[in-house]
């Protein structure tokens, strides 16, 4: 939400040119919204409306945004521009990056996991695109009530092998590559901002990884206000009216 779409403005100018340490601006005239938050706002969308079609509302946004910092990926734009958009059996790193909002909105753990799949499922049907958006809903879930993100390793061993040793720098657009480093940089932040900066040094994919951070780090952290009010200023105003209808039903 505001922290998915924080990381992904912020992570916008090193998707394809990553910084290598954390003293770096947060905000400049390079930085945009990416297809991140257009499909995080689709979500949001759907939410409110109460119709919760997910396919519908992203196709509807992601047309009307057809050309965003970045582009789409090439599977995903071939079905926003698809005739009759079908899911693809994708486990890209899209299932979790536009899923954050589902965590909030909804009640019951039964409730948020089968909305997740909802989201996911209509482009990212590979069961490990729905484990992302899973795994990533049940970290929000867990950030919002827990006393320490120490629980991140918990869900790493609950989703993913925690042996695995990812490397800094590579650029992977898979859940099974994103997720788990989002959740071993959730782990080890000491504020909202240090989640940003750990990730953005970390590199690769630094928009979606941002992303998925973000709206982890929201959930412990919270959002300060300044880099919220810096960062609402490169978003186009009706993606504001959705945000803030969101935020007054649902979070505030």
């Amino acid at each position: 939400m505001k922290g998915t779409i924080i990381g992904d403005i912020i992570g916008s100018r090193f998707e394809f040119n990553n910084v290598r340490t954390e003293n770096f601006e947060l905000f400049t005239k390079h930085n945009s919204f990416t297809d991140d938050t257009i499909c995080t706002i689709a979500v949001m969308d759907a939410i409110l409306t109460e119709t919760y079609d997910y396919k519908g509302y992203l196709l509807k946004w992601c047309r009307k945004y057809p050309n965003p910092m970045g582009a789409y990926g090439g599977s995903f734009a071939r079905w926003i521009f698809s005739e009759d958009p079908q899911p693809y059996n994708s486990f890209g790193n899209g299932a979790a990056m536009r899923v954050s909002p589902v965590a909030w909105a909804f009640d019951t753990p039964g409730e948020v996991i089968s909305q997740a799949i909802a989201t996911a499922s209509v482009t990212h049907n590979h069961p490990e695109g729905i484990k992302g958006a899973i795994a990533t809903v049940h970290a929000i879930m867990t950030l919002r009530v827990c006393d320490t993100p120490d629980r991140m390793n918990e869900l790493e061993h609950l989703y993913y092998d925690p042996s695995i040793r990812y490397k800094v720098g590579v650029f992977d657009e898979t859940c099974q590559g994103t997720v788990p480093v989002a959740l071993r940089i959730m782990r080890a932040s000491q504020s909202f901002e240090d989640a940003i900066r750990t990730t953005m040094r970390w590199g690769g994919d630094s928009d979606t990884l941002g992303a998925i951070v973000g709206g982890m780090a929201e959930a412990y952290f919270g959002v300060p206000e300044d880099i919220w009010e810096t960062a609402k200023g490169y978003l186009p105003d009706e993606m504001v009216e959705i945000i803030d209808t969101f935020y007054r039903r649902f979070v505030l």
